[in-house]
């Protein structure tokens, strides 16, 4: 027996071994608590170390005994592996811990723990949730190890929600899609290096589509940041672009305060914030009576009217114009209610940007469908007979297909979207519900608008009929997506949240899918390929709060086999949590919306093949529900049986990549 720990305090033991379990000679590694111990045995003698050697950190159980002495793996220095003294007299020793043969095995001493001392990173964690932060997605390494177990306390006490991704890609555009849907910030979570570098795209997406998201990165010790340590990035300058808001947090910060303004910027500004954790940081006591904390006067409600003089020039126009229609962005999804009240007040039709399909019911006596290159002929008609247009929310960018050559009334809670892309008759600044709410209120008995309902109605006959001839196109070469989509807004139930991907897969369902109700979240400005089953994840982490606007609503995510075959892995993800997600993937083996390019550009079709697997099988394989589907026969079945199941499931379609 060895004892080699002299302190007199209160000890707990632990066995580590049994008998003749480990070889003489020998070492290995054994966890007690949360301490990883080196076990050796050398000379007749068991011997307990700290397994952190004391000049890089490297792991003593993973060494080897030569020569009487324990080798560290990782630079090659000795210690004894009984005493942990180190050969020659030096003082870097290694700690040792108290140990003892019995008769029914090897048995390691340690200090019982004490009360968990606050930290700086439990204080911000802490500030987090005050914020209304309920989700966090990331992956736990070694540089972000002490913010890490701030958001574990967090979690064990049931005050927020942590999904461990397989990529760090995965957990911006879940924190992304969750902004966009919700209007508050998730968090994400990364390495030093790698780690963070990897959220980059997802936070791109948040940042152009404005959406509120709280990027947390750990990084190196403060002390080789600037050389070039392992794995250092210069992370404010890599997300100096990206973020509204990024800082360093270091050993004097104002903890609190910094979050505090992290999350004040993000919900603010509709944007990305960042911080970064220096590894040693992470662990700095907190300062005594240090506080978390919250928005309690730090925001002020964002109730902005617009000025009197802009106002007054819209609703002139809007009193003298008879056909009127009104056009609504993303920019408005929380504003619908208002909207909507003006619309049947003028009797005018609404159409939407692509971004905001599903803003309003496709059934609703005025609604149109979506504007643009993934819109109906319906939009477009009623868009080329408008004498003017009032757009709520929305960017004029190329693809949404608003005319430039209409009177324009434009509508926005930010000045700088207003006439973004070209100058419009008259630019409205002020929140966009409470804008509507006006003109509702100034023009109810006054305005010339034509009732354009039956019109409408005439229009979606005329489209019904073209999308039930194309429901008949066969080639032999898989289904075409007039039927499959069809299908599925029969289906789906209506208050549904769907996360669709971007290629041809995204312009059909746009064209096909008739909304009632549903919540639609597509990555925009950006058009990243691979969103939709990350921001599946974001949008049922919403799905598990108790907002009665988003509890328990069914979540679907549509791609191509492209797209899902970006963030295949996280499968696992969604299976690990007992995520209720069904999938729709259309498999025609090709990049088809690059195919199409390549066509219509006079290019040779080059490299846009696809060799995947069966998605079906490897969804079953990961302990989902898969099923791949080859015939019409075998569809509605399918989305029926994957739609129920309460665990994540997929419907692989054999899609014709033509019949579009």
């Amino acid at each position: 027996m060895a004892t080699t720990s002299k302190r007199k305090t209160h000890k707990s033991w632990y066995k580590v071994l049994e008998h003749g379990e480990l070889p003489a000679g020998r070492v290995t590694t054994r966890t007690c608590r949360n301490l990883t111990i080196c076990l050796s045995r050398h000379g007749g003698e068991y011997g307990a170390l700290n397994n952190k050697c004391p000049h890089q950190g490297g792991p003593l159980g993973e060494g080897s005994i030569e020569n009487g002495f324990l080798r560290c793996p990782w630079h090659g220095w000795d210690f004894n592996p009984i005493t942990g003294e180190s050969p020659g007299g030096f003082d870097d020793g290694v700690p040792t811990y108290e140990i003892e043969e019995r008769d029914d095995g090897i048995y390691v001493a340690l200090e019982d723990e004490g009360a968990h001392k606050t930290t700086v990173t439990d204080i911000m964690a802490e500030t987090m949730v005050n914020w209304g932060v309920k989700q966090v997605f990331g992956m736990v390494g070694h540089s972000n190890l002490g913010l890490a177990d701030a958001l574990r306390i967090q979690e064990e006490a049931g005050n927020l929600s942590y999904y461990g991704i397989r990529h760090e890609g995965a957990a911006a555009f879940a924190c992304s899609a969750y902004g966009k849907l919700t209007g508050r910030p998730a968090a994400c979570l990364g390495i030093a290096g790698p780690g963070s570098t990897n959220l980059l795209t997802g936070l791109w997406d948040a940042n152009v589509d404005r959406s509120p998201v709280l990027a947390l990165s750990g990084q190196v010790d403060t002390q080789v940041l600037g050389p070039g340590a392992f794995q250092e990035v210069d992370l404010q300058a890599a997300f100096g672009k990206v973020a509204q808001w990024s800082q360093t947090v270091l050993n004097s910060s104002k903890h609190a305060e910094l979050i505090n303004l992290a999350l004040k910027s993000a919900i603010l500004n509709r944007g990305v914030s960042h911080l970064v954790f220096p590894d040693e940081v992470q662990t700095l006591p907190a300062p005594d009576k240090a506080k978390a904390g919250s928005p309690e006067g730090r925001v002020t409600p964002l109730t902005i009217s617009p000025p009197k003089e802009t106002l007054d020039q819209a609703i002139k126009l809007l009193k003298n114009a008879e056909r009127p229609s009104i056009i609504v962005g993303h920019g408005a999804r929380f504003n619908m209610d208002s909207i909507i009240k003006l619309a049947e007040m003028l009797k005018c039709p609404v159409f939407t940007t692509f971004k905001g399909k599903g803003l309003i019911s496709d059934d609703h006596p005025l609604g149109c469908g979506v504007l643009g290159r993934s819109g109906t002929p319906i939009a477009s008609w009623f868009m080329n007979e408008s004498d003017l247009l009032l757009v709520f929310g929305a960017s004029f960018s190329n693809h949404t297909g608003i005319s430039s050559k209409k009177p324009i009334i434009h509508v926005d809670y930010d000045n700088m979207a207003l006439a973004k892309f070209h100058s419009v008759t008259v630019p409205v600044w002020g929140e966009i519900g409470i804008t509507a709410d006006l003109i509702t209120k100034t023009l109810k008995g006054k305005a010339k608008s034509k009732d354009r309902r039956k019109e409408i109605a005439k229009r979606w006959a005329i489209w019904r009929d073209e999308k039930k001839s194309r429901r008949k196109d066969d080639r032999g070469l898989g289904l075409n997506s007039a039927y499959i989509f069809e299908e599925l807004s029969k289906l789906v139930v209506d208050d549904a949240i769907i996360a669709v991907d971007v290629g041809n897969n995204t312009y059909s369902f746009g064209r096909y899918f008739e909304c009632r109700n549903q919540a639609i979240l597509m990555s925009g400005y950006l058009g990243s390929i691979g969103f939709s089953l990350p921001a599946a994840l974001g949008a049922w982490s919403a799905t598990q709060e108790d907002d009665p606007k988003f509890k328990g609503r069914k979540v679907v995510s549509v791609s191509g086999d492209g797209g899902f075959g970006q963030y295949l892995a996280d499968v696992t993800t969604a299976v690990k949590y007992g995520m209720n997600i069904t999938h729709v993937l259309l498999h025609n083996k090709e990049l088809g919306k690059i195919s199409k390019e390549q066509k219509a550009g006079n290019w040779e079709v080059w490299q846009t093949s696809l060799h995947n697997p069966n998605f079906a099988d490897f969804v079953h394989s990961c302990g989902g529900l898969g099923m791949r589907v080859t015939n019409k026969k075998e569809l509605a079945p399918a989305l029926r049986k994957a739609l129920k199941h309460k665990k994540f499931s997929l419907v692989e379609i054999m899609a014709d990549v033509e019949l579009i």
